[in-house]
């Protein structure tokens, strides 16, 4: 079986640490973030890591047992030394595009990068661009792609077990660059088309006239007649819940991606017009970690010349909806088409936010 040789750039939380966190089941399936992944992954090898900041170094050296030598603060020194064929990119986005960017050019095989992909249109669609010049292989990590209850319900949708489409509401509590990469995306997933026009309602006038992330809501047209809403404000009961209404079924994902529900249309009801019935969703008899399946695509990438099931020209397609959504609401509600033409647009994700410190060391502070 191929070897590969792993390395996480960015330390933190998700790079490495996020799994130790979590003490209940739910819809995170372990291995989850990246460094746990890769050591659980039987063919292949966690060689090195580089974070900017030494302690979250010695942290990630120590969690995972590697030598002295191997966690550097300079990527590309790590890059040149350890020529890994998988890299983790857990940066902020500040500056994740330029760490893209660089990987794929000194030889990185393929690339699972934290979402968003990018601030800026186009600083993601360079990252795509060499990518592809140079073969590299770019993930974003929009996990819900790989959550065996959304993979099995557009399994079930493509086999045409519940007609045609009609269409989708996603709610979920965001800023629309940040957590929105996920709510944006997995709209997209499984709506199967491209996003044609949009029309946008911001949190305010103030928040939608700067470049900071902010809460929204959107309609969505696709190019394959689904129509999709998306919540990002506050949304009560129903926060992180995807409801998907096809011509003889349904499939909800409640209470974020806990609960998967299904519904079809059977006989009867009033004057025989058919009623919906909750029938078993069909749960896999084992389920991987999320981290797994993620790798594992990703080296199915590699070795047969495709793209991950969430790419980065699916992460460049959520950073350019929301921005539509918010042109939108800048210009009064107007219909915006994509793709946009002015490229410098940008959305500064919210996790930006007092990033010269590490996450975890803030939190730590909060306590």
């Amino acid at each position: 079986m191929p070897q590969y040789r792993a390395a996480v750039i960015g330390l933190g939380r998700m790079g490495s640490t996020f799994d130790d966190e979590i003490t209940q089941g739910g819809s995170i399936f372990l291995p989850y973030c990246h460094a746990p992944s890769y050591v659980a992954a039987p063919n292949v090898e966690l060689v090195a890591g580089s974070d900017i900041h030494k302690e979250q170094g010695e942290i990630f050296r120590a969690r995972w047992g590697l030598e002295d030598g191997h966690v550097y603060t300079d990527y590309r020194e790590m890059l040149e030394k350890e020529r890994p064929d998988l890299l983790s990119i857990c940066t902020t986005a500040r500056v994740r595009s330029e760490i893209v960017i660089e990987a794929a050019r000194a030889g990185v095989k393929a690339i699972w990068a934290e979402k968003p992909i990018a601030f800026s249109l186009q600083e993601a669609d360079e990252m795509v661009r060499v990518c592809d010049s140079e073969g590299t292989k770019l993930a974003v990590n929009c996990a819900r792609r790989w959550n065996p209850f959304f993979a099995e319900a557009r399994r079930m949708i493509d086999e045409g077990e519940f007609g045609r489409i009609l269409q989708i509401t996603g709610y979920g509590q965001c800023g629309l660059s940040h957590n929105g990469s996920h709510l944006i995306d997995i709209l997209r997933y499984m709506a199967g088309g491209e996003v044609q026009w949009v029309f946008g309602e911001m949190e305010s006038d103030e928040a939608a006239g700067g470049e900071s992330d902010l809460m929204g809501n959107g309609y969505l047209a696709f190019d394959n007649g689904v129509r999709t809403y998306l919540r990002g404000m506050p949304c009560g009961s129903a926060n992180w819940e995807i409801d998907v209404v096809c011509e003889q079924g349904r499939f909800k994902s409640c209470e974020n991606s806990q609960g998967p529900e299904l519904y079809r249309l059977v006989e009867g009801g009033p004057r025989g017009r058919r009623v919906q019935a909750k029938v078993p969703f069909p749960y896999p008899a084992r389920v991987q970690g999320t981290g797994l399946t993620i790798v594992d695509d990703l080296i199915s990438s590699v070795e047969d010349d495709h793209d991950p099931r969430c790419s980065g020209r699916d992460g460049l397609a959520a950073l350019e909806i929301a921005i539509a959504l918010r042109a939108s609401h800048r210009g009064g509600g107007v219909r915006i088409d994509l793709p946009l033409e002015d490229r410098s647009l940008k959305i500064q994700s919210q996790e930006t936010f007092q990033d010269d410190v590490p996450a975890r060391v803030r939190r730590e502070m909060a306590r």
